[in-house]
């Protein structure tokens, strides 16, 4: 089977492919046949060579698979040969065309789903529920504040809340306004252009996507009380702390079957759906990887594998 992988830190120019041995499942794995992969901004940041822990070479990035299960590890019970599944496998590995994963981090792919675009899902979703509500937080009836809402995660994040009932105030350019409303998001604002002084202190969650809330002002709307989520930035703040009353949480995406399979159930009740920005193929990977690179991406770039 073929993988892509660098074996040196650099660019997407680094990336090759490779013939390697099928791989067999153990016990509590699956194998699947990968049909879709996921590009995230996390693939080309490990693939520098600059990230705060760095993953061995060579490196098969890849943190977003969905596909058809073709072996059963021994134990495993709730999955058979022939489901459609996605998973996220951990930040690293996804970028082949076959996989051995543990089946306690998939969860099956609702029917009205194509596979491709089910692997722009789990590490997405799963980042936006860890962060909102995977420590029991009943979010119906709070306000979120979404920063940067029309990204992989804020898209997801956007959807998640209001299928929980929850209210969404979205930050986006004024060109991704009208798709971040179609998504749910009750308010849109970019606050490059529209300062935050002077807006009310009413919002109970800011999921922080850019890791610059505090320097842009954000954290003046959350009220007291109030919780700040942070995915990007914060890398050297302790997990969880308080400032002027308010809740400081570190977010770091982990594999979750049961949460990506509550996820797939918002999906096929169509309270949910996937977000693609681009198509490419399995080859076109390295390309793939230069679209996200670029920024100003609108929801996720995938790769098909035939």
């Amino acid at each position: 089977m073929r993988i892509i992988r660098a074996h040196g830190f650099g660019g997407p120019d680094q990336l090759v492919i490779d013939e390697v041995p099928l791989p067999d499942p153990g016990p509590g794995q699956l194998r699947l046949r990968v049909r879709g992969i996921g590009i995230n901004p996390v693939d080309w940041k490990l693939l520098s060579g600059k990230a705060p822990v760095l993953p061995s070479l060579p490196l098969v990035p890849g943190g977003d698979v969905a596909g058809v299960v073709d072996a059963v590890g021994e134990g495993v019970a709730a999955f058979a040969v022939g489901d459609r599944v996605m998973a996220h496998p951990g930040l690293t590995g996804g970028y082949a065309e076959a996989l051995v994963v543990d089946a306690s981090a998939c969860a099956i792919v609702p029917t009205s789903l194509d596979l491709v675009d089910a692997a722009s899902l789990p590490l997405v979703a799963l980042t936006a529920w860890q962060g909102l509500v995977a420590d029991g937080r009943d979010i119906a009836g709070l306000h979120v504040l979404v920063h940067n809402a029309a990204g992989g995660v804020g898209t997801a994040a956007v959807q998640i809340v209001k299928a929980l009932g929850g209210r969404v105030t979205g930050t986006a350019s004024f060109g991704n306004s009208d798709y971040v409303r179609s998504l749910g998001a009750d308010d849109v604002v970019d606050f490059r252009v529209d300062a935050p002084d002077g807006r009310r202190r009413d919002i109970d969650i800011l999921l922080d996507l850019v890791g610059n809330s505090k320097e842009t002002g954000l954290w003046s709307l959350v009220r007291s009380g109030g919780s700040v989520i942070r995915v990007a930035g914060g890398a050297d703040a302790p997990n969880a702390a308080e400032e002027d009353g308010i809740r400081a949480y570190k977010v770091r995406v982990r594999p979750n079957g049961e949460q990506l399979a509550r996820i797939a159930a918002l999906v096929g009740e169509g309270r949910m759906r996937p977000e693609i920005a681009q198509h490419f193929t399995f080859d076109q990977i390295p390309d793939a990887l230069r679209a996200s690179m670029s920024g100003h991406i609108r929801g996720k770039i995938v790769a098909s594998v035939k």
